[in-house]
């Protein structure tokens, strides 16, 4: 279970404590680090103790996971504020560097490094004493982990300072480095560490998927590599990909296609249904060797995931101790654009929220039904209060873990890697099994039949990620690095139009929602394109609530999914505070100055 890595804080906390004391004296760094990182168990709660930078209020719990990833053609952030509040615009690519959501001294961009150097930490102390198979297992997680950490910086920021040594006097103030740079270092990390760490349930670490096994340190490799191999808006402005021949296209789809067969061929992890992963994410099954690779742990009190990404409870009833989920949700247009019979649409896509009936006062016992919402606050459904099997104890953290990697994105990358570089007769067996559990057969041989070129088999893999991870805040990277950004959100603004006035590929909606209740579950006709208000008006007992049209989905709400060019602001400038407290060696990009 995720409680084990809190188990171990005091520990860490200690190990730390005697780390950092080491730096002052060479004598006394020899001998603590000796003791602490040639020790299994201390090594243990050493590594551990990187995990605690994830999980502090304005790190990976509070600020990270909640914001970056918004807005795409897949996710928004629910709220629809006007364009200028402030956590609008960290999503609406128009941050303001001086923001009070980000701009703190202890906010993502400050415990990421706090993190980094916990991890420098420990791969010093265990390259120069971990000489057992053990140790060599807790080194390879150090790196990955750092790895991970070093991705979403460069995700969130492009260009930041490179740090992969413990800070020194003379480290202290850095200037930036160019992403390519921090990128070849994670590549020959994890290839490095992917000697040291041992495959799901090889050995006692990788019994869990909140530790590191080898299919993790693969697969996020791969991920690096097509990010990598990518594009990107560069420091001048430019989108285009890296000039540096050693990050060329094809040396980095090579890279992502043989990490990806080697996790697929390895058979550690296992391709379940769809429901079942998030079922078990919702219920802390953290056991290694089905679809999930890796999670970030959260204690029982600790972590927001549910409570940004959960189907919205309005009030504590009998399935929550909290009030909370719903704050991020798909963009409408997506449930519309599942095909019918895709069993991801209606787990991904829920337009209901969770409300007391009549009567019931809320508390412990109190019942529920689903009720609508509105056509522009959709919840999303892949984690769901309802499907825990423990009873949330805080009022803003659930203790869900937040899943980092799952065996579904390692086939769709083999996909995308081997249709680039061997075309797609060759690539359709990895994206086949992921369609295969989504959809009828006769469906699946349709959309590959349809994928016959390289071009059209591309446009799949565009289209089937979009499907298949919406929510798991993948997709706005995935749209930068194929220079799509820009061009798929003004589509979608466009779409969102359409939707409203029931029009273009959306003509076919009715204007209005018809429900009635089975016991808890709401029943409601209208949502599938083809129904019709005609047909609606004729259902006995069932209620009609309007759903489409410009009071429903107004100019502003849509305006605000961007407000600059989203191929001009692809990341996140580097917080004021950080600026400031550089000593003159942080700059941002001149659109921010």
């Amino acid at each position: 279970m995720n409680k084990y890595i809190y188990m171990t804080m005091a520990a860490a906390a200690l190990a730390f404590t005697a780390c950092e004391d080491a730096i002052e004296s060479e004598t006394k760094s020899s001998m603590d680090a000796a003791n602490i990182f040639s020790i299994p168990q201390l090594a243990d709660a050493a590594v551990m103790g990187i995990h605690v930078s994830f999980a502090e209020t304005n790190s990976y719990r509070g600020r990270f996971t909640p914001y970056y990833g918004l807005n795409t053609d897949a996710e928004w952030l629910n709220s629809h504020s006007t364009p200028g509040d402030d956590k609008s615009r960290i999503c609406n690519y128009n941050p303001d560097p001086a923001g009070t959501n980000m701009n703190t001294a202890n906010n993502a961009y400050a415990k990421f490094y706090e993190g980094i150097e916990r991890a420098n930490m420990c791969i010093k102390g265990l390259r120069e004493y971990g000489n057992s198979d053990e140790l060599k297992q807790l080194l390879g997680e150090a790196l990955t982990l750092r790895a991970m950490i070093y991705l979403d910086l460069v995700k969130g920021w492009r260009d930041v300072p490179a740090r992969f040594e413990p800070n020194t006097t003379e480290t202290i103030y850095l200037a930036k480095s160019s992403c390519d740079v921090i990128y070849k270092q994670l590549l020959a990390d994890l290839k490095e560490a992917e000697d040291y760490c041992a495959w799901p349930n090889e050995n006692s670490y990788t019994k869990s998927t909140e530790r590191v096994s080898k299919a993790f340190v693969k697969s996020l490799r791969a991920r690096i590599a097509l990010y990598a191999g990518g594009y990107c808006q560069r420091a001048d402005g430019s989108v285009s990909l890296s000039s540096d021949p050693e990050l060329s296209r094809s040396a980095m789809y090579q890279i992502a296609k043989q990490e990806c067969i080697d996790v697929i061929n390895q058979g550690c992890n296992k391709l379940g249904s769809f429901e079942a992963n998030f079922k078990a994410l919702s219920q802390d099954v953290v056991t290694a060797g089905n679809e999930s690779i890796y999670e970030i742990p959260f204690a029982d009190g600790r972590g927001r995931v549910l409570y940004t990404f959960g189907v919205k409870h309005k009030d504590v009833n009998r399935y929550t101790g909290q009030a909370q989920g719903g704050t991020n949700g798909p963009i409408p247009t997506l449930f519309y654009d599942y095909d019918v019979d895709d069993v991801r649409r209606d787990i991904t896509c829920v337009p209901y929220e969770w409300t007391l009936q009549d009567g019931q006062v809320k508390g412990a016992d109190a019942l529920v039904w689903q009720s609508l919402r509105s056509v522009n606050s959709w919840c999303f459904g892949k984690l769901r209060y309802e499907w825990m099997t423990r009873r949330v104890v805080s009022s803003n953290d659930d203790g869900i873990n937040w899943q980092v990697m799952r065996l579904a994105d390692v086939y769709m990358m083999a996909a995308e890697a081997i249709n680039e570089l061997d075309g797609p007769a060759s690539a359709a067996q990895y994206l086949k099994p992921i369609l295969d559990r989504a959809l009828p057969a006769e469906k699946v041989n349709a959309i590959l039949a349809a994928a016959s070129t390289k071009e059209a088999f591309f446009n799949t893999i565009v289209e089937q990620r979009r499907f298949e991870f919406a929510g798991e805040m993948l997709r706005k990277h995935d749209l930068i690095r194929w220079n799509l950004l820009g061009k798929n959100l003004a589509s979608v603004k466009q779409d969102l139009y359409d939707l409203r006035n029931r029009e273009g590929k959306y003509a076919d909606l009715p204007e209005n929602l018809y429900w009635t209740r089975n016991g808890e579950e709401l029943v409601v006709y209208g949502l599938n394109h083809g129904e019709t208000d005609a047909v609606g008006a004729t259902l006995s007992d069932y209620t009609k609530q309007s759903w489409l049209g410009e009071s429903k989905i107004k100019d502003e709400v849509i305006e605000t999914i961007y407000v600059n060019d989203p191929d001009k602001y692809q990341f996140w400038p580097i917080w004021q505070n950080f600026i400031d407290g550089s000593n003159g060696m942080l700059v941002n990009d001149p659109q921010w100055n």
